[in-house]
């Protein structure tokens, strides 16, 4: 198959909001593509590397693209790129380094601009093309006939779309029903939708609500077969190695056979919860060799907050109340997730204060009768997390791609510095509709200062309203923070630059000087 065929696909898919569209597109692609490179497929238009991790960072791949210039012609085929990375995850040894670059470069020297930012994109886990992997399980089911819930079941019991989309050909609606539980082969996680206040998640979930702390750690599930542990990330990586807390956790519960669903995370001395960037360090591959030093040095805390296999029993299917009481059977209380079943505002209310005063991010809100629903945001797990807001300045802007072409989208944010000009904290383009695209783009243009081939660089003066989650170190930018998971709230018209937030505001926040009940007081205040 030729490159361009998929891309056209992704760039057709990326030009529309209308789920309709994204499905049929993605089923005229899968019903063209062969058996052998339909895992392959299926795995890049949901925005994923087969490989995982292929050794090279965002400033390679972006650098690399910088420094290649394309061909006019579109040459390269599906297979040629896919044996390209492959060649690049399994690099390794002196030299290594040099052969990723040069085989990255390779690829962007034989693709066209749409070819490279697609590459690019999809290295990176940058690629904005809409098909995540829900649209693609109905396009699955589209082009092969199959029902969509027995396509969707499948991919949850797999972890696996691109292995539901061959055995889908292969072998049909039957060999899609043959999945079934299975110790060690990690499930797609629940997913949940947001609800603004305790009372619409009430509200939402039927008038009584099962309430569980919000962890701000790493999500992870963990499976046990007699004296075996293998644990999985939130994205289905093992992680067994990093975190022998959660293993020796598990080796102590009385079953033979269980999977667990949790979180894992960095606890202060007082209790309280390390920023996750802290608990994340615990992930990283230079540290492994180090996991017993920083057992000690940073422990972490494994809490479980459901249970999908015990010995025999399935539970998938179970209500959440049914796996509560499994789950209070099993797990000592100290490594459960605080909960709280209620019918009641006010004390669903305290509840969420609770959490946020004990440095947790905020509550989850789940439905009594519901049974596990992977893979999917479904209305019966609800999330209630207030954000911190900072008003900051528009400093840039980057042309958007896709359906976004023609629109300057990716915003370059600043908080004011008092001694004099903006410190930049990071990216967004999240939050905006059409409408504001379409007025923020005049008034940046009209506010344009210089250019730098994709950035517009403009005279700070426009003042945006920014939600996020947490402010963590980075060295990516010189005031070395920056926000995680911002999005836009909406434009302030009504602030000047010299209104918006400082700098010494967002440090009190990433030390913790001011935290996230602060934040929900300052919202309702």
């Amino acid at each position: 198959m030729k490159l361009a065929t998929l891309v056209d696909c992704s760039t057709e898919v990326g030009a529309t909001r209308s789920r309709k569209k994204k499905t049929a597109a993605l089923a005229a692609l899968i019903e063209q593509t062969s058996t052998e490179l339909l895992p392959t497929v299926v795995a890049w238009l949901s925005g994923e590397l087969p490989e995982g991790r292929i050794g090279v960072g965002y400033a390679a791949i972006w650098g690399t693209l910088k420094e290649t210039t394309g061909a006019e012609h579109s040459s390269l085929s599906v297979e040629d790129v896919q044996g390209a990375i492959t060649a690049i995850a399994g690099a390794s040894g002196k030299g290594s380094v040099g052969r990723k670059r040069g085989l990255l470069a390779s690829i962007f020297e034989a693709a066209t601009e749409p070819e490279r930012q697609f590459v690019a994109g999809l290295l990176s886990g940058e690629l904005r093309q809409g098909a995540l992997a829900g649209v693609m399980a109905d396009a699955l089911a589209t082009s092969t006939g199959i029902d969509l819930d027995v396509v969707r079941r499948a991919a949850m019991l797999a972890g696996d779309l691109s292995r539901v989309a061959r055995v889908a050909r292969s072998e049909g609606e039957a060999g899609l029903r043959a999945f079934r539980v299975e110790v060690f082969r990690p499930l797609q996680p629940m997913l949940a939708q947001t609800a603004e206040t305790a009372e619409d998640a009430l509200s939402l979930l039927g008038g009584t609500g099962v309430f569980d702390y919000k962890l701000d750690g790493a999500r992870i599930q963990v499976h046990k077969e007699g004296e075996r542990v293998r644990v999985f990330t939130r994205g289905l990586k093992e992680v067994t190695r990093a975190v022998p807390e959660v293993v020796q956790l598990a080796t102590k519960l009385p079953a033979e056979r269980l999977i667990l669903d949790g979180e894992v995370i960095a606890l202060q001395p007082d209790g309280r919860p390390h920023p996750f960037q802290t608990t994340m360090t615990r992930f990283g591959r230079k540290v492994q060799s180090r996991v017993a030093e920083l057992k000690n040095d940073l422990p972490l805390t494994p809490f479980v907050f459901d249970v999908v296999l015990r010995d025999d029993d399935e539970l998938l299917d179970a209500s959440l109340a049914e796996r509560a009481a499994a789950l209070d059977a099993l797990v000592p209380a100290a490594n459960r997730v605080p909960r709280l079943v209620t019918s009641d505002v006010a004390e669903a209310d305290r509840f969420v204060e609770q959490a946020l005063a004990a440095g947790h991010e905020g509550v989850m809100a789940k439905e009594p009768g519901s049974t596990w629903e992977a893979g999917a945001r479904g209305r019966s797990w609800l999330k209630l997390k207030p954000s911190w807001t900072l008003d900051l300045v528009v400093l840039a802007a980057e042309w958007g791609s896709g359906r976004r072409s023609g629109w300057l989208s990716n915003l370059h944010l600043g908080a004011r510095d008092p001694a004099g000009g903006f410190v930049m904290l990071g990216k967004t383009f999240k939050g905006l509709t059409d409408a504001t695209l379409t007025w923020q783009t005049e008034q940046l243009l009209a506010r344009e200062e210089r250019r730098d081939r994709h950035v517009v660089h403009v005279r700070p003066e426009l003042v945006v309203e920014i939600a996020f989650n947490e402010i963590q170190t980075s060295p990516r930018y010189p005031s070395g923070l920056a926000l995680r998971f911002a999005r836009v709230k909406g434009y302030r018209p009504d602030k000047t630059a010299a209104e918006a937030d400082t700098i010494e505001v967002v440090r009190r926040i990433h030390a913790g000087e001011l935290t996230l009940l602060d934040a929900l007081h300052r919202a309702q205040g």
